[in-house]
């Protein structure tokens, strides 16, 4: 059986990104996926990584948890709004901090290669943006979902990983936003 755990990663206690997540956790509930979520904005931790890699800085309890939850885990969703074309920066200090070497990765002695940790999980990335879809594939490449998706995700072993952008979420109609969440919705009723 699939277990998913849904990253809600807008630290607005009210958020489109959390009625996603909301929709994306009763399709899979409902489809009988064991889910668990971590919402960035209710964890307590300090998201700036203070040495880089080089001094280790203790883990707070919630990460402890959510280190649990993501090794736990066999599909992952992200869902989080573009900011400045990238995630919020507490998404960010989040994975900077839980995805650390020993946990996510681990670089091999004298080699430019690295063991991925995470392997045999796939993942989901669920991203708004206040623009076009054509600005972010076309000026801006993908933007910070690409960013995510090769760099954090399949960095550490995530595959397949898929990407849902819900452009001009600022400017949505009530029905279209509606519609979205409906998508959504059937997205974790299928578990993917």
């Amino acid at each position: 059986m699939k277990k998913i755990l849904i990253v809600q990663g807008n630290t607005k206690t009210t958020s489109f990104c959390s009625a996603i997540a909301d929709e994306y956790e009763k399709g899979a509930s409902g489809s009988g996926f064991e889910t668990r979520r971590i919402d960035i904005g209710k964890l307590k931790f300090d998201p700036i990584l203070l040495e880089g890699y080089s001094k280790r800085q203790e883990l707070e309890e919630d990460l402890i948890k959510a280190q649990e939850d993501i090794r736990w885990c066999t599909h992952l969703v992200l869902i989080y709004p573009t900011w400045w074309g990238y995630m919020p920066a507490a998404l960010k200090g989040f994975f900077d901090r839980a995805l650390l070497p020993g946990f996510g990765f681990k670089y091999r002695k004298n080699s430019i290669l690295w063991d991925k940790l995470l392997k045999g999980r796939s993942a989901r990335i669920i991203t708004t943006t206040g623009g076009p879809k054509w600005y972010y594939d076309f000026v801006l490449f993908g933007g910070g979902a690409r960013v995510a998706k090769k760099i954090v995700l399949e960095f550490c072993g995530f595959t397949p990983v898929k990407v849902t952008q819900i452009p001009s979420a600022e400017r949505m109609s009530g029905r279209k936003r509606s519609r979205w969440l409906e998508k959504v919705k059937k997205n974790g009723m299928k578990g993917n």
